[in-house]
């Protein structure tokens, strides 16, 4: 298609079609499901009730009139009167769609005129060559199908499949909408089939949050190409921050970036200058320039210099409702200087509950929740919380203006944190423009169709891989860029999945809270300085010697379904080592007589049952990286708790506890770890996200239950 179909429709007015349906909508009604719908990218909507009277089809297109606001083009379905009438009382409606056995196109056309969008049912060979006869322009759009048998309308003609929709739309000169039956995993294939358009009842009238279900059939739309992204944000002309970096951000996790520029600056690693904000028209002639062209699969908005410039935005983006916004809340400087009047913070409310993300410094959050800035992490997640309550989208609160070694961020919705994301501080001066190309790349990997706490978890991971490398640019002799594309010049090649490296680093610094309220455990603190009672010790290794038995078993569950012999090899290995090493340490203490389980004498509490029902639980799951991931943290927390022990013990071979301390910060042992690490990072960075995060979520789980084992023990005293 070029920029419009016919003169009528824009490009991509078709991309999503919904029908409506009274039944499926329920008590929440149709106009609620449309205008959700809209504010979730529908662009086009057929009001279609075929046991309502023509006074009542009247009556509800003057209402969806009054709920689409011009946000969505309205037609109705075969009433031709109703639609005539409904102009007449002031109703905006667009068209009419006629089925086969309906009026005819040229008496619809003659009657509502050039202006007015008609679409025509057609499935069959002698309707293509029926609609290709008509003159030219007198049909906008062919609704073609169905694609599966639906029950939305029992006298569906035969299924068409997407092989045979194909066929169809190859033959038509006229735009194809695929329609009947389709579901989000229809969307891409039907679109490489040469579909204008999916027409959808039951994926958005059936689904308990239409604007959701819209949002995700739009991304499936864009899904299997490069994500097209466009950031409206200002200039920084030292390439480090605004439009410039959100550019190398997009690239640099696989879009095509697109920028609308709000305002230009004078500036350079050390501050700003000066500033210039075009008028507002030009930002809106930007904006409509792109959108009449390119469908846009997410927005970033970063600097928005004043109400003017913030209206036009939001009266842009409630005409096109991209199907993923994020906005970076530029209000604030480093200096603590509000760069916004009065005017256009009030302006930029009325934008919040348009974007689906929003990611403000602490600062920002602060004063978006008329507030004081939080001072502490816990503050800082309910003041997002309240933002997130108040506005209907996440927020990603971050950390970093606390000081203090962590630097962690957390997405947050309405009831309190989804997820926590732990971060110690990089060092570096390589600051200017993290808030922008953190905002864009998340925008990004959105489109790319990541769930929201995968998206971050990669984003992170990205970020600071290109914080960490920005010193190396030497750009500019204040606070220097990023480095985008650290990650391809160093693997000389584009690779948008994590690096294992970086995967692995994520991971250990995700669960930094837990290795730090595991070394406060008494258990530890006093058997590295020699005080902790032998009978607790005594339980201790009772319990971890049940827990083995079954840690053994999944390290051999582990190497059976391993997919190469090197793996197999290594899971095996360590199987017998908890066996033959472990065992026989703790059996030293325990049995002098031998292993056997029952001259331990001792049932399993709650928190070693817990440890073992989770491996159990991975192992039955039969997916080998969720397995190996719940099975590192007995390597990693280990190894890296026997070692540091160890050294505060100085390795006093007298020390009462030095057998344990020996066996757990042994060179081999480490080497052993490292192995584990690069295995379970190696296939982590090769999954699906989804894969992925299920192997990350293995992997922490396993670390709660490795404080839990430890705090579990009596000290007895």
């Amino acid at each position: 298609m070029t920029a419009s179909v016919t003169g009528r429709l824009r490009l991509d007015d078709l991309a999503l079609y919904l029908v409506t349906d009274p039944g499926l909508s329920g008590e929440r009604g149709v106009p609620a499901v449309v205008d959700a719908a809209v504010s979730g990218g529908v662009r086009i909507v057929q009001l279609r009730d075929k046991d309502a009277d023509d006074a009542s089809i009247v009556a509800q297109l003057i209402e969806l009139s009054r709920v689409i606001a011009g946000r969505a083009l309205l037609v109705v379905d075969d009433r031709l009167d109703a639609v005539v009438e409904a102009r007449r009382r002031g109703a905006r409606v667009d068209g009419i769609h006629i089925g086969q056995s309906d009026v005819s196109p040229l008496v619809a056309r003659s009657v509502l005129g050039p202006d007015a969008i008609i679409g025509l049912t057609a499935n069959q060979p002698a309707h293509l060559a029926a609609a290709k006869s008509l003159p030219a322009g007198t049909v906008d759009y062919l609704g073609v199908g169905v694609i599966h048998p639906t029950q939305t309308k029992a006298d569906h003609p035969p299924e068409l499949g997407v092989a045979g929709f194909a066929a169809f739309a190859a033959q038509s000169p006229i735009p194809c909408v695929a329609i009947g039956g389709i579901g989000r995993d229809d969307v891409a294939p039907l679109r490489a089939a040469g579909a204008a358009g999916v027409a959808v009842v039951s994926a958005i009238c059936a689904a308990p949050n239409p604007q959701v279900a819209a949002r995700k059939l739009l991304r499936a739309w864009g899904s299997g190409g490069t994500p097209r992204v466009l950031s409206i944000a200002g200039s920084d002309p030292s390439g480090g921050a605004g439009i410039q970096a959100d550019l190398k951000s997009i690239a640099a996790n696989g879009g095509y970036g697109m920028a609308v520029i709000t305002a230009l600056t004078a500036q350079n690693t050390q501050g700003v200058r000066a500033v210039h904000v075009p008028p507002a028209d030009f930002l809106r002639a930007q904006l409509d320039a792109i959108s009449d062209d390119v469908r846009v699969d997410a927005v970033k908005i970063g600097m928005l210099a004043g109400s003017a410039v913030i209206a036009e935005v939001v009266d842009w983006l409630r005409a096109h409702r991209p199907p993923t916004v994020v906005l970076d809340p530029v209000m604030i400087a480093t200096s603590g200087d509000r760069l916004l009047d009065a005017d256009a913070e009030q302006g930029l409310r009325a934008l919040l509950p348009l974007a689906d993300l929003i990611t403000p410094n602490l600062p920002e959050l602060g004063v978006l929740v008329g507030e004081h800035q939080a001072t502490s992490w816990t503050g800082a997640i309910a003041q997002a919380q309240r933002l997130s309550a108040a506005t209907g989208a996440l927020v990603l609160v971050k950390g970093g203006h606390l000081g203090g070694d962590e630097a962690p961020d957390a997405l947050v919705g309405p009831s309190g944190a989804i997820r926590e994301y732990a971060g110690s501080r990089i060092v570096t001066d390589s600051t200017h423009g993290t808030g922008c190309s953190l905002s864009s790349a998340l925008a990004t990997r959105r489109a790319a169709d990541r769930d929201w706490r995968g998206a971050v978890g990669e984003v992170r991971a990205w970020l600071r891989e290109s914080i960490a490398a920005g010193s190396a640019l030497r750009v500019g002799a204040g606070h220097g860029p990023v480095s985008h594309f650290a990650g391809l010049w160093q693997r000389g090649g584009l690779d948008i999945a994590p690096e294992p490296a970086a995967i692995a680093a994520d991971w250990w610094e995700q669960i930094a809270p837990l290795r730090r309220a595991i070394d406060e455990l008494p258990f530890l603190r006093r058997m590295a300085d020699g005080s902790l009672p032998v009978s607790a010790f005594r339980w201790y290794l009772a319990q971890d010697a049940l827990y083995l038995r079954d840690y053994a078993r999944t390290l051999a569950e582990a190497a059976r379904i391993a997919p190469n012999s090197a793996e197999q090899a290594f899971w095996a290995h360590s199987a017998e080592g908890a066996i033959v090493g472990e065992l026989q340490l703790h059996a030293r203490w325990l049995s002098p007589e031998g292993v056997g389980a029952e001259t331990f004498g001792a049932e399993p509490g709650p928190a070693t049952t817990a440890y073992v029902d989770h491996l159990r639980g991975c192992a039955f799951d039969g997916d080998y990286g969720v397995l190996i991931a719940a099975l590192l943290p007995c390597f990693w927390l280990y190894s890296d708790i026997g070692t540091r022990l160890h050294a505060v013990a100085g390795g006093d071979p007298a020390h009462p506890f030095a057998s344990w301390l020996d066996e757990y910060s042994d060179p081999a042992f480490a080497t052993a770890t490292e192995d584990a690490v690069r295995i379970v990072s190696a296939h982590a960075a090769a999954a699906t996200p989804e894969v992925r995060e299920r192997m990350r979520i293995a992997y922490v789980r396993s670390s709660e239950h490795e404080r839990a084992f430890f705090a579990a023990a009596d000290l007895g005293d």
